[in-house]
């Protein structure tokens, strides 16, 4: 943990895979391409996990889990959704090993176990899920279904980065099933801005939200809502989609219901999902030089405290000390840690806890005893303050509320600083090299934004709907409707 930090402006891949392995967050696994997500990183995964699932429930969703295993004549059943999925699928084939005739202790595939079809191991739940709602839904009495899972999909990626892009991840995905066009949209938006809500509250992060174009959309979906976040390198990092889905999934799986006049519809559909990306984005939204920077809501412990001792006695008088305060911090619903370790000195562990981003730290010496105070370090602002023991609960729930609310000011700040308009091309270019999202005008055509993304690499990230200016596109001269948020992207 002594280990100095790469400088964010020196190499920023350096330093995101310093913090990430520094603060003990996850490490690279035997597997190409997947990650061990650590105890530390994992719990922060949990408080995402936790906070959202209160969210979904508090919105009338409601878990359940799906095959990992998806058959083959499934996957292929909705055409765009196969096609868009196909090149990252892993495929089970075969359901058995033997023992190599040829080499003691060594296995290979038997052949006689090979599957009559081929399984393909989720990329995405869609096709299981449809599969499954079509012997759910008869009538328009058994709608709406809101149905959510957490679970892990496999994506094979060819080039991975540990919590922003891996072969495996962990996530959440909601399935919805509507009874008409009107209420499926209405659940798209809601979980958007739920996403939206739970970023910025919860994460700190500040976020632009709107729709994707025909191109960045989710493979079979209508139409995608999304939340994008700004990296500290003025790239984008899609944090969360909503999808409109139609009837597409329903006409690809034949599920209908019968209506209260007694017709038969298709089932109108959604799905939605944010997953372990949203660590990268934490780091990468609100870490420093000195490491990770957590919000208090996400912080698996908000305050560690760390005495300064040389003796067991010594430790005891600070503990009898500190009971009070600890009473206090649990009644307040403070997560708090004590870190005793005699092996550790307590300079490496600042260092660490710097690392891995704890709002605050309290120091408690024998000196604090004997003058009733307590030394403070805000991790946020890297400051130091000596606060009087009998008052400390209060300032340190007070400051945990400053923190939270200071990281989301500093991150909307951001975002208005790094957004720019180009009114011409040669702008464009120029502010896209900059990084940062560029608003710029956009004829609708596909040509036009493909041509875009192969000269400058800059995607369009996200059409706010609520835009309505007209103007000129930037590189067709073509009549534009509303000007649209590029960026280069994760």
């Amino acid at each position: 943990m002594s280990k100095k930090l790469t400088k964010r402006s020196e190499d920023y891949s350096k330093w995101y895979n310093e913090i990430v392995s520094l603060a003990e967050l996850a490490e690279i696994s035997a597997v190409r391409g997947c990650m061990v997500i650590k105890p530390y990183g994992y719990a922060i995964w949990e408080k995402i996990q936790r906070e959202l699932d209160k969210r979904f429930k508090e919105t009338g969703h409601e878990n359940a889990y799906f095959p990992l295993f998806v058959p083959k004549r499934l996957f292929e059943a909705e055409e765009k959704n196969a096609e868009g999925f196909a090149k990252e699928c892993a495929v089970v084939t075969h359901y058995r090993l033997k023992n190599d005739p040829n080499k003691k202790g060594k296995l290979i595939v038997d052949e006689e176990s090979k599957l009559e079809e081929e399984l393909i191991i989720r990329p995405t739940s869609e096709a299981i899920i449809w599969n499954t709602y079509k012997n759910w839904i008869q009538s328009y009495r058994d709608l709406p279904i809101k149905i959510n899972q957490w679970a892990n999909v496999v994506r094979w990626e060819m080039r991975t980065r540990l919590f922003l892009r891996t072969a495996e991840f962990l996530w959440q995905e909601g399935h919805t099933a509507h009874s008409n066009k009107k209420e499926a949209l209405e659940e798209t938006r809601l979980i958007n801005n739920l996403y939206k809500s739970f970023v910025e509250d919860f994460m700190s992060i500040s976020v632009i939200t709107g729709i994707k174009s025909e191109s960045e959309k989710f493979a079979g979906a209508e139409q995608t809502y999304c939340i994008e976040a700004l990296m500290q390198d003025g790239k984008a990092l899609q944090a969360g989609t909503s999808h409109f889905l139609g009837q597409n999934f329903a006409k690809a799986f034949d599920v209908k219901f019968s209506t209260e006049n007694g017709s038969l519809e298709y089932v109108w559909a959604t799905s939605w999902g944010v997953s372990t990306r949203l660590m990268g984005a934490l780091i990468m939204s609100h870490g420093d030089d000195h490491g990770l920077v957590l919000p208090p809501k996400l912080s698996p412990y908000q305050v560690i405290i760390i005495p300064v001792f040389k003796t067991p006695d010594d430790l005891e008088l600070i503990n009898q000390y500190l009971e009070k305060l600890k009473q206090q911090l649990i009644k307040l619903d403070i997560d708090f840690k004590i870190d005793e370790r005699d092996n550790v000195s307590p300079g490496k562990k600042f260092n660490e806890y710097e690392i891995k981003g704890v709002p605050i730290r309290l120091c408690v010496g024998l000196r604090d005893i004997e003058n009733k105070t307590i030394e403070l370090f805000r991790r946020d602002e890297m400051k130091k303050l000596t606060i009087s023991v009998n008052d400390a609960s209060k300032q340190i729930k007070k400051l945990l509320f400053e923190i939270q609310e200071n990281l989301l000011k500093k991150s909307k700040k951001f975002i208005k600083n790094n957004t720019k308009i180009a009114n011409n091309y040669s702008e464009f270019k120029s502010m896209i090299e900059d990084g940062g999202f560029v608003l710029a005008h956009w004829d609708g055509t596909d040509e036009s934004e493909q041509k875009i993304k192969k000269e400058t690499k800059a995607t369009i990230r996200c059409i706010d709907e609520s835009f309505s200016d007209e103007g000129i596109c930037i590189i067709s001269g073509k009549k534009s409707k509303q000007l649209v948020y590029f960026a280069k992207a994760y």
